[in-house]
């Protein structure tokens, strides 16, 4: 298969939806092997779908806080497909939208387990079969634009969206010496079912959600998972392989401002 990760495995968590899905989709297209991981069941409709299209895929459920479940799954995939040249760290929940002061430290924790422990389990796990790989490697993390600005929505998520922009900039620092390529990609408002639920809870709901989220974007529209898939293409892709420890920004001009 030829494209842009022609020959490449890839190991995408929160694959089943959103913008994992279509980092999936793309990656498939593109000549990857995909190994999504999901904690919800809908990721193997995923994988046959893209199956049917022609894609080399395959569908694992794990869930990325759960270190025995992940250090079976990434040996899984090496044995399946004897190679692991790209980790995608998609996979995370949004958490409460109450000041830190109303916050609980359970819920606070939580929200740190998936978005930090998660993406530093997946890595940790990875490390060793990226060594065993020849070829160029790579991590991709999701971060987001709150991972380099404040805002007060989700004031728990944008914590830990800070938190991997700085381990990818340390992992890359780390690895460097042995090409493993690590960096992070900034979305702005994604039209993602996260955000969907986002909405919902605000007031005006979804709508009056978008609206406002058109209305402060300069480009006018909201971003789609298209929009990152296409960008996490390019990091996973031997094209970028003079870039590590950086992050790249798709927020329609927001940050910019």
């Amino acid at each position: 298969m030829t494209g842009r990760l022609a020959g490449k495995v890839a190991l995408i968590t929160g694959a089943a939806n959103g913008m994992g899905e279509a980092i999936s989709r793309m990656f498939a297209a593109e000549g990857a092997t995909v190994a999504m991981t999901d904690m919800s069941d809908r990721g193997e409709a995923v994988a046959a779908e893209i199956r049917d299209a022609g894609g080399r895929v395959r569908f694992w459920r794990m869930n990325i806080t759960d270190e025995t479940r992940v250090a079976e799954v990434f040996a899984e995939v090496f044995e399946a497909f004897g190679a692991l040249h790209v980790l995608v760290n998609n996979a995370g929940i949004s958490g409460p939208m109450e000041p830190t002061d109303l916050v609980d430290f359970d819920d606070w924790k939580s929200v740190f387990t998936v978005n930090v422990g998660g993406p530093f389990l997946c890595t940790k796990h990875a490390i060793p079969y990226l060594r065993r790989t020849e070829g160029g490697r790579s991590i991709v993390n999701t971060s987001s634009i709150y991972g380099l600005i404040g805002n007060s929505d989700v004031p728990v998520y944008h914590s830990t969206k800070a938190a991997v922009r700085l381990m990818s900039k340390t992992d890359a620092i780390t690895y460097a010496p042995e090409g493993i390529r690590v960096n992070s990609v900034m979305p702005g408002t994604i039209l993602t079912p996260l955000n969907i639920e986002k909405g919902g809870r605000l007031p005006g709901g979804v709508e009056g959600y978008l609206e406002r989220m058109r209305a402060i974007h300069p480009l006018g529209i909201i971003g789609e998972p298209e929009d990152v898939a296409y960008a996490m293409v390019y990091l996973a892709s031997d094209e970028s392989k003079f870039v590590t420890g950086t992050e790249l920004v798709i927020d329609g001009g927001y940050t910019a401002q």
